[in-house]
């Protein structure tokens, strides 16, 4: 299993979500997970109903089995102290640093410098170990930028090692790609059965293949129930008379064929054409997906909507598809 998982998506396309359940899926049978935001955006905070996540990590679920999984929210101003103390031993004069505003001074000159900080520490957090040498967690998940980004905010590091030829700099850059460019990490991508979020998801396994990055698997997520197959769409918009349903819908108490039953005949014949539009369009997508040789997994919608044990349905259905096995 992959050590790194990198979850990306299209906006809209519920990464964050995703990015929760499978935490929760990979913590399973008392293993530890560290999810990871670098968005300042505090989703994950929301979708696990807690405070705002502090700059550190900190425990925020207990998986199925007896696993744990911690989260960390990382603040790009803070990674940078640490980077300094780490390799500068500063101390106090960090501090002074960030008050005199230079943190976001040397951000704002550097932009890859931000992606640097952020990739960093997950990375640092997937290398990490115990005193008795035993990986601190057992993966950690990254919710990542949107697919528009992610291959140059993963693939930076590389351009700050071009840019920095030696020293502390260059070598974190060199370290971190080694993770990222290993089978130690995983790039999945999140999408939706609609025309724009597949594309998105399609240009971004070019890219990130292309970048020479590990593309994991792609999730459909939100996928709509299937309320009929090809066969009984065709069945009910060319085969069946039109006084046939509406002696259904009489025969069910819904009125008689020339009353109400009658009325509603049209009316059912639209949704069903409407549905089968859908139908085709969703099999086209997944056809497009499916052209691109990756492990496909499916998520369904949640009819009432996600809350925290929405969540763990949406971990289970993971699992059960293997993701575990990832």
């Amino acid at each position: 299993m992959s050590r790194l998982q990198v979850v990306s998506g299209k906006g809209g396309t519920g990464k964050t979500t995703v990015a929760a359940a499978l935490a929760l899926a990979l913590a399973t049978e008392g293993k530890r997970a560290l999810l990871v935001e670098v968005e300042g955006r505090q989703g994950i905070a929301q979708l696990f109903e807690t405070e705002a996540l502090p700059y550190e990590e900190r425990k925020i679920a207990v998986a199925p089995g007896g696993g744990e999984v911690y989260a960390l929210a990382i603040d790009p101003e803070l990674a940078l102290l640490d980077y300094l103390q780490m390799f500068y031993k500063l101390g106090s004069a960090g501090r002074a640093l960030k008050k005199l505003g230079a943190v976001d001074f040397a951000t704002t000159i550097a932009p890859g410098l931000r992606d640097v900080l952020l990739t960093g520490k997950a990375c640092e957090a997937v290398r990490r170990k115990d005193k008795r040498g035993r990986f601190a967690y057992d993966c950690v998940i990254m919710d990542a930028p949107p697919t528009g980004r992610i291959t140059r905010f993963l693939n930076v590091n590389d351009e700050v090692a071009g840019l920095a030829k030696i020293g502390p700099i260059h070598n974190q850059a060199q370290a971190v790609m080694r993770v990222l460019k290993s089978p130690e990490t995983s790039v999945h991508l999140v999408t939706l059965l609609e025309e724009m979020p597949v594309q998105e998801t399609v240009d971004g396994i070019t890219e990130l293949r292309a970048a020479q990055l590990p593309v994991g698997r792609v999730i459909v997520n939100m996928v709509r129930p299937a309320l009929l197959d090809e066969a009984e769409l065709e069945l009910g918009l060319e085969r069946t008379p039109r006084t046939a349903i509406a002696k259904t819908l009489a025969a069910a108490g819904l009125g008689g064929a020339r009353g109400a039953g009658g009325r509603l005949v049209d009316p059912l014949l639209a949704q069903a054409a409407e549905y089968a539009e859908r139908y085709a369009l969703e099999g086209a997508q997944r056809a497009v997906l499916a052209e691109h040789g990756l492990p496909l997994h499916e998520l369904p919608l949640l009819a009432d909507g996600l809350d925290l044990g929405g969540l763990y349905e949406l971990a289970a259905e993971l699992r059960e598809q293997g993701v575990r096995n990832s």
